[in-house]
């Protein structure tokens, strides 16, 4: 049970969905952020890498409904599906994306430490990789951006469904329609 009365039924609205409905008004320019930052159109990261970068970084913050609902945005997007976003989540170093895409997901491990904690030694061997200052920008701002998500999430003490087909529903909406979608 959330800490709050979100005035809904928990189990119809789970995670960030019934603080969403409790707050419309705050829920309106965090869904465009989550649009403009996940979906939007971008010249180099594919949706499904940015969704990958905010699984992580949920992931490595321990928050339940956000790692999985990322999780399964970023593989319903991602060629290799599940199978590549659970091999990064579990082993980084080992895990068969480009060396620019390691060196992305290292920075936003380390936005989610603290942001001061992203080095030149962290950026220069993300621009040695080919990474453009727009992906350093956008892997941090999503990073830093997730970490405020997955407090929301958490802070509020949501229900996260444990069901992974819950998830994969919710992919089908958000691929196909975005976010701020019910």
């Amino acid at each position: 049970m959330a800490h709050i009365d979100l005035g809904l039924d928990e189990k119809a609205h789970p995670g960030i969905n019934g603080p969403m409905r409790f707050r419309p008004e705050t829920a309106k320019p965090l869904n465009a952020l989550a649009e403009a930052l996940l979906r939007a159109p971008h010249p180099t990261l594919s949706p499904g890498e940015r969704e990958l970068i905010a699984a992580y970084v949920s992931g490595l913050n321990e928050c339940v409904f956000c790692c999985a609902s990322h999780s399964a945005f970023a593989a319903a997007q991602l060629p290799t599906g599940m199978t590549l976003v659970e091999q990064v989540r579990r082993d980084l170093p080992t895990a068969p994306v480009s060396g620019k895409l390691r060196a992305l997901l290292e920075i936003a491990a380390a936005v989610r430490r603290d942001g001061r904690e992203v080095t030149t030694e962290l950026v220069e061997a993300a621009r040695a990789q080919g990474a453009t200052d727009l992906e350093i920008h956008d892997t941090v701002l999503i990073a830093a951006a997730f970490c405020m998500f997955n407090r929301y999430v958490d802070g509020l003490g949501t229900w996260a469904p444990q069901d992974p087909q819950l998830y994969e529903t919710a992919a089908v909406r958000i691929v196909e329609h975005g976010y701020g979608t019910s």
